[in-house]
């Protein structure tokens, strides 16, 4: 913000709040901070305020904080709701009646002029002259590149002027108004990081979570496709189904330290809403989860398991009705109760310091993976493989392995109808670098920088964008993604489920037929871990409406 308000001449147009546009009931209570330091840093340019005021007392309020106030909505309200002919006289009523102020007009009804306009203005005048001046220096600017230089690097290939998080990617593409929220949490959680009474009550669920949870050989499936062994991380069987509790129950100890009573979240496929509402019942803490009408549909059960737990559910029946348009509606609730709510957000996205909050969460899989590995055969695996679609078990598995170069890291995401289709959700595989929900990473777009539809039988894979970490791997060779069809993941679904008696959630089914066709390569001896992030029961039903349409592709028929 410094950067821009050194560069404004005339005046600077500031929002009151963020989220949804439209007339609002209040202000921010932030606004005098907020307009001090634009006055500050712009060395006392004048600053018009606009976005929700709508009343007299919203304009008093304004007129002590800022040279200008803008009103858009309630105007567009007041002239829809004005009888036919008569929308002028009921704007300028309206106006009369927020600004105190009326038209002069003469006997032909032509305006003569404002009365009292004169008065407000050098009020405002003799204000600001009264007021210190403040005058922003070369001293008082950040070194290094400037605005432009920061807008061609966002735009272009190679942001070299953006912070550096995770090489290029990363960051915190926001809003100037959420960046005190993000800056109080990044706090909060280098403090939670480095206070060994925040590790120990979060291990002191252990038992609730069902942590350390268990590794073993998966002999049959290994026998059936031959090559490596195949062991299982047993996410599954954590509480609620998946690895999800492991950042859900971190963040609400979180959330409670920074004294928020309000959680929120999205969810796709379910899993990570359900464990968020538990969380949010163990606590007592208020939840609402924001999910995709068609993720609403497929995933009916979980939605009912979440609404059990005490979670009021919204489905967000916007765009292509899954994770996308969830994250959408749940960053819009969050920024306009930023005081007392914290969002959890499921996956590796976001802005910073989101990606590293859950990477550090979701990485007990991959740590307790090597002590496993190291009791059980007294070595490291010689490879991880993991499903994609934000990034959260793969982070968590992979992040612990990304220093020991002995151990191949594979992703595998949702290939849909086929990466050469525009029906899948590939990020890695088929995606280019972009922005989305806060953070530079690779993203599926189109050939204007719109974000692409995505699709996958998988609705914790159906999601346009990827974790920054994971990016930053895909482009230092560090670890390779590819891409199981709908139709590969449920032969993997059914290999687990007639092998090993598991029933595995669609979006770990992605991952299995990546291990499957990776220890065909492999050496007998060899060892794959296959972080197995969540169960089935969920996508059961989601199995038998697909099978009659995919079932002859692999072979499978289960019909009466």
């Amino acid at each position: 913000m410094k950067l821009l308000c050194k560069i404004a001449d005339s005046f600077i147009y500031v929002v009151s709040r963020m989220g949804v546009t439209g007339a609002t009931g209040k202000l921010s209570a932030n606004l005098p901070e907020l307009l001090s330091r634009v006055h500050n840093w712009s060395g006392n340019v004048p600053a018009a305020l606009g976005f929700g005021v709508s009343t007299r007392e919203h304009f008093l309020t304004v007129q002590d904080l800022a040279e200008g106030c803008v009103i858009g909505s309630q105007i567009i309200t007041v002239l829809g709701q004005a009888p036919a002919g008569q929308a002028a006289k009921h704007a300028e009523e309206y106006l009369s009646s927020v600004t105190g102020r009326k038209l002069e007009r003469d006997a032909q009804g032509a305006i003569v002029r404002q009365v009292n306009v004169i008065d407000f203005v050098e009020k405002k005048e003799q204000a600001a002259i009264s007021q210190p001046t403040a005058v922003v220096t070369d001293v008082d600017a950040p070194s290094g590149p400037g605005l432009a230089d920061q807008l061609e690097a966002l735009n272009g290939g190679n942001p070299s002027a953006q912070p550096q998080r995770f090489g290029e990617f990363g960051g915190q593409y926001v809003p100037e108004s959420l960046m005190d929220c993000l800056a109080e949490l990044e706090r909060g959680f280098a403090e939670a990081l480095n206070d060994p009474k925040f590790w120990e009550e979060y291990r002191s669920y252990y038992p609730y979570m069902g942590r350390p949870s268990s590794l073993h050989l998966a002999n049959r499936l290994t026998e059936h496709v031959g090559g490596a062994n195949i062991w299982l991380k047993r996410e599954d069987l954590n509480h609620t189904g998946s690895h999800k509790i492991n950042n859900a129950l971190g963040q609400i100890l979180l959330a409670r330290r920074l004294g928020k009573t309000r959680i929120i979240a999205e969810t796709g496929a379910g899993q990570h809403g359900v464990a968020t509402a538990t969380v949010c019942a163990k606590f007592g803490m208020e939840c609402v989860v924001y999910m995709g009408a068609e993720d609403v549909r497929r995933q009916a059960l979980n939605v009912f398991r979440m609404k059990l737990l005490g979670a009021s559910v919204v489905a967000v029946d916007a765009g292509s009705r899954t994770l996308r348009d969830a994250v959408n509606e749940a960053l819009r609730a969050w920024v306009v109760d930023l005081d007392t709510t914290h969002y959890i957000i499921g996956s590796a996205i976001g802005p910073h310091p989101y990606p590293t909050i859950v990477r550090t969460f979701q990485s007990v899989i991959g740590d307790e993976t090597k002590q496993q590995m190291m009791e059980q055969i007294g070595k490291l695996p010689d490879a991880v493989v993991a499903c994609v679609g934000g990034g959260s078990n793969a982070v968590g598995m992979f992040y612990p392995f990304s220093k020991d170069t002995s151990v191949k890291l594979l992703g595998v995401e949702a290939g849909g109808d086929g990466v050469d289709t525009d029906r899948h959700s590939a990020t890695l595989s088929g995606g280019s670098k972009g922005v989305l929900h806060g953070v530079r990473t690779y993203v599926l777009q189109d050939e204007h920088g719109q974000i692409s539809e995505t699709h996958s039988i998988s609705a914790g894979l159906d999601y346009p964008g990827v974790g920054p970490e994971l990016s930053n791997w895909k482009d230092s060779d560090r670890a390779q993604f590819v891409a199981a069809t709908d139709a590969q993941a449920l032969a993997g679904f059914r290999a687990l489920a007639q092998y090993e008696g598991i029933i595995p959630a669609l979006e770990s089914s992605h991952a299995i037929h990546g291990a499957m066709e990776l220890a065909k390569t492999m050496k007998k001896g060899e060892n794959i871990v296959l972080n197995l992030s969540g169960r089935g029961d969920k996508d059961v039903q989601s199995v038998a409406d697909e099978l009659p349409r995919l079932g002859p592709q692999i072979g499978w028929d289960l019909r009466f």
